[in-house]
């Protein structure tokens, strides 16, 4: 993941698409004064989605990191992700690549389902590992397990809990990331720079640096999973219509993943 930028560059300066298939311009919009709006659609069957919740206690040092690095020099071509909705994509039980379609009874069923698994799963000790920026433009952070629930495990007994959920899902098992911002545009240029010579790979390696400098090796407590309906397209990255279920971690039976 970490190689993408230099393999495929900057895509999203072209309009590239985003890891989920969806071109850039199908998910914002421009407003009047020039900032992107995100252009929400409604998503048909809704997208049933369970994430773990960083909580807004840790994911504002983020923010408030990427936010000092990237704005000055973007006009208003970024997205921030919504400190209030840090997510790690766990286990789709439907989504757009291969919708399926749930009855009000199925959902709560699969709810209830969900709500067996937290009961067995440990709250999690994270570390950012390292801050990424993706062909595609998403400012990603990868996260290392210090004690917990291993991710691979939580996928496994969601798979086991939830048999109707497509085959194929969105993310590798064993990953564990969160999407903090998506560049939408060009950066503003150094004043020595001319745009023909101006190399942008280089320049956004430069970025990331400096935010990994700022937070690399920064420590979280994830404690949360949440089973989300996801009404709009991306409902959790754009602030869009959704329904949330917000399920504690309980860590029942499995004292042997505490360690």
């Amino acid at each position: 993941m970490a190689r993408d930028l230099d393999e495929r560059g900057a895509a999203f300066l072209r309009g590239g698409e985003t890891s989920q298939s969806l071109t850039l311009t199908d998910l914002f919009d421009t407003g009047d004064d020039g900032a992107v709006v995100p252009r929400l659609k409604a998503a048909d069957p809704p997208v049933r989605a369970n994430v773990l919740h960083l909580d807004p206690e840790f994911a504002t040092v983020i923010s408030k990191a990427v936010k000092e690095v990237f704005l000055p020099n973007f006009d208003q071509v970024i997205w921030f992700q919504n400190t209030s909705m840090y997510h790690f994509s766990m286990f789709h039980a439907s989504h757009h690549l291969e919708p399926i379609v749930a009855t009000d009874d199925e959902i709560e069923a699969e709810v209830e389902a969900t709500k067996r698994v937290t009961k067995t799963i440990c709250p999690l000790k994270i570390v950012l590992d390292r801050v990424v920026l993706t062909s595609t433009g998403v400012l990603l952070g990868l996260w290392q397990v210090e004690s917990g629930t291993d991710p691979a495990e939580i996928r496994s007994r969601l798979r086991e809990a939830l048999p109707r959920a497509p085959q194929k899902q969105l993310y590798d098992p064993v990953l564990l990331h969160t999407s903090f911002a998506r560049i939408l545009g060009h950066p503003k240029l150094p004043e020595e720079q001319s745009a023909p010579s101006f190399d942008h790979v280089k320049f956004f390696h430069g970025l990331v640096a400096r935010v990994n400098e700022k937070i690399h090796g920064f420590q979280a407590t994830v404690s949360e999973l949440w089973y989300v309906e996801e009404y709009d397209v991306l409902a959790l990255a754009l602030n869009g219509k959704m329904k949330v279920r917000r399920l504690h971690l309980g860590c029942n039976h499995q004292g042997n993943e505490n360690s």
